[in-house]
C-alpha cells in the first residue's frame, strides 16, 4: 500500500487539496492522506514551533499561529473524500487530537485511522481509536519498543474490552498478551517504522528495524518516510515493507513547513513506479526455474561427450570423457559413475555419450 502524505501541502487552500489528489492518483498511488485537527485541541497557544517548522517558514511566530491557517474544514472534508472516489483512490486523514478522531470515523465513517508518530504515547487517543473499530496504522518515530508495546496494549484493549472496563497499567497488559487481544492486532494494526527528522539522514534511517518490529510483535510493518528522494522508500519494500507513506508536493518551493521533505509530483509517480517493480521481483519463493529460463537449459549446461573416438567395449576413463555443452545428454553428474564401465557402442570425439 503506498500512501501520499498530502498531510498540509495544501497549504490551506482548497484548490491545492484537490490538485493534490490528483496528483496523486495519476501517481498511482493507494491512498491520498490529509491532516484533521482542531488547533485549539491540539497545541498550546505559545507552543513553539519545532525546529524543521523554524527553518522552513521562519522563526517567528508560534505553532498555534502556524497550524491554524493549516485546518481544512469538515466541509471541505466531505468534498475532498468525495473527489477521491470520483479519483478512484482511498481517502485517508490522521487526527491529531478526540474530537478529530471522533468527526473520522462518528461522521466521516472512515474504516481505517493513521496515528501519528507523535501521538504512540497519547492513551486516551489511541483507545478512542480502538473503541472505533477501525484499522490502525500507527506510525512508530521516535519510539522504543517498549513504547510500541504500551501502545499496541491500548489498542489490544480497546478491541476486545466494552467501554465500560476501566483501563489501568494492567488491565492493558492482559489485554496485550491475551489471545483475543494478539488475533485482533494482528488483523486490525500495521506499523510503520519512522524517523522524525524532515529530512532523514540516511544514517539515520534504521531500516532493520523493520524486522525487529515484525519480528517482535507479528503485526504488518512499513515505513514512513521523510529521506531525501526515492532511494530509501524502494529499498524498505526490498526489505519487507508492505505500507509506504511519503510526503509529497505539487512544488517543494512552496512556503509551508512540509514542502522541502516531500517528493513532487513526477518523482512519486517514478517511486511508485519502481516500488511495483520490486513487488513482481519478490515473485511466490519458490527456487525453481522460471518459464523464461526453460528454453536456456540445453543451451547453457552440459552433458557427457567422448572427448576422443571411443570403440564399443572401451572402458570410460577420464582421458576419453569431458564435458560440453549442449546440455541435451547426460548430465555431468553421472560422470563419475561412468568412468570404469564399457561403451556399448562406438563414438566419434564430440558425440554425446549414451546409456
Amino acid at each position: 500500500m503506498i500512501i501520499a502524505e498530502a498531510g498540509v501541502n495544501h497549504n490551506g487552500d482548497r484548490d491545492m487539496a484537490f490538485e493534490l489528489i490528483d496528483a496523486a492518483a495519476d501517481a498511482g498511488a493507494d491512498a491520498v492522506k490529509f491532516q484533521t485537527f482542531q488547533t485549539e485541541a491540539l497545541v498550546t497557544e505559545y507552543a513553539p514551533k519545532a525546529r524543521y517548522q523554524r527553518s522552513t517558514t521562519g522563526a517567528n511566530g508560534s505553532q498555534f499561529e502556524l497550524l491554524k491557517k493549516l485546518e481544512l474544514s469538515r466541509e471541505l472534508h466531505y468534498e475532498l473524500a468525495q473527489y477521491c472516489h470520483r479519483r478512484e483512490i482511498n481517502f485517508l486523514s490522521t487526527p491529531f487530537d478526540r474530537i478529530s478522531l471522533r468527526f473520522l470515523v462518528g461522521e466521516m465513517k472512515l474504516g481505517a485511522l493513521k496515528i501519528s508518530s507523535g501521538d504512540l504515547t497519547n492513551g486516551p487517543l489511541l483507545l478512542d481509536a480502538a473503541y472505533s473499530e477501525c484499522d490502525v496504522i500507527l506510525s512508530t518515530g521516535m519510539s522504543t519498543i517498549d513504547e510500541i508495546k504500551e501502545a499496541l496494549s491500548v489498542l489490544a484493549f480497546g478491541f476486545t474490552e466494552n467501554r465500560h472496563a476501566k483501563p489501568s497499567l494492567e488491565t492493558l497488559h492482559k489485554a496485550f498478551v491475551s489471545p483475543n487481544g494478539y488475533t485482533a492486532l494482528r488483523s486490525k494494526v500495521a506499523l510503520l517504522h519512522c524517523t522524525t527528522e524532515y529530512p532523514t539522514p540516511p544514517s539515520d534511517v534504521n531500516l532493520s528495524a523493520m524486522h525487529t518490529m515484525r519480528e517482535h510483535f507479528g503485526l504488518t510493518v512499513g515505513l514512513s518516510d521523510h529521506t531525501n528522494g526515492i532511494t530509501v522508500p524502494i529499498a524498505a519494500v526490498a526489505c519487507g515493507a508492505k505500507i509506504i507513506e511519503k510526503h509529497f508536493t505539487l512544488d517543494r518551493n512552496l512556503p509551508g513547513p512540509d514542502h522541502k521533505a516531500s517528493l513532487e509530483p513526477d518523482e512519486f509517480k517514478r517511486m511508485v513506479s519502481e516500488i511495483r517493480i520490486v513487488e513482481e521481483a519478490f515473485g511466490n519463493g519458490i527456487k525453481e526455474p522460471q518459464v523464461g529460463e526453460l528454453e536456456n537449459i540445453p543451451v547453457v549446461r552440459k552433458s557427457i561427450v567422448a572427448a576422443v573416438d571411443i570403440a564399443e567395449g572401451e572402458l570410460f576413463t577420464e582421458e576419453n570423457l569431458d564435458v560440453k555443452r549442449p546440455g541435451t545428454g547426460i548430465s555431468p553428474m553421472c560422470y563419475w559413475d561412468l568412468l570404469g564401465t564399457s561403451a556399448t557402442r562406438a563414438y566419434k570425439a564430440y558425440d554425446l555419450i549414451e546409456v
